[in-house]
């Protein structure tokens, strides 16, 4: 879901454009995120440089994703840093609300 176009585009309910390899740029919800893959190891760990539309231009988070497996499905582990003081709030919130929350559902 996090490394899939039509995956992404179908749980949060705005376009996203993903590339799957190191080094290939991503947009999600209609374009107000983006950024860069910075490292890619298959169902185990996803790291990308990450940006807010609305952050100062050329100021990018880190987010890493780590996947393991947790009984009949996955266990995510997820830290960004880097995130600007002024919206910290905002995009906690927004990870609960936008992803965390809608995946939890769509994988019912």
């Amino acid at each position: 879901m996090l490394m899939d176009s039509r995956l992404h585009s179908e749980f949060t309910g705005a376009k996203a454009n993903i590339a799957r390899r190191v080094g290939g740029r991503f947009t999600a919800y209609d374009g107000w995120a983006e950024g860069r893959n910075l490292e890619l190891v298959k169902d185990k760990k996803i790291v990308q440089r990450w940006r807010g539309a609305d952050w100062l231009a050329g100021h990018y988070s880190t987010v890493t994703y780590r996947l393991s497996g947790s009984g009949n499905g996955t266990r995510l582990e997820f830290v960004q840093t880097g995130v600007p003081v002024e919206v910290y709030k905002d995009i906690s919130a927004g990870w609960k609300e936008h992803y965390w929350n809608k995946m939890k559902l769509a994988l019912r």
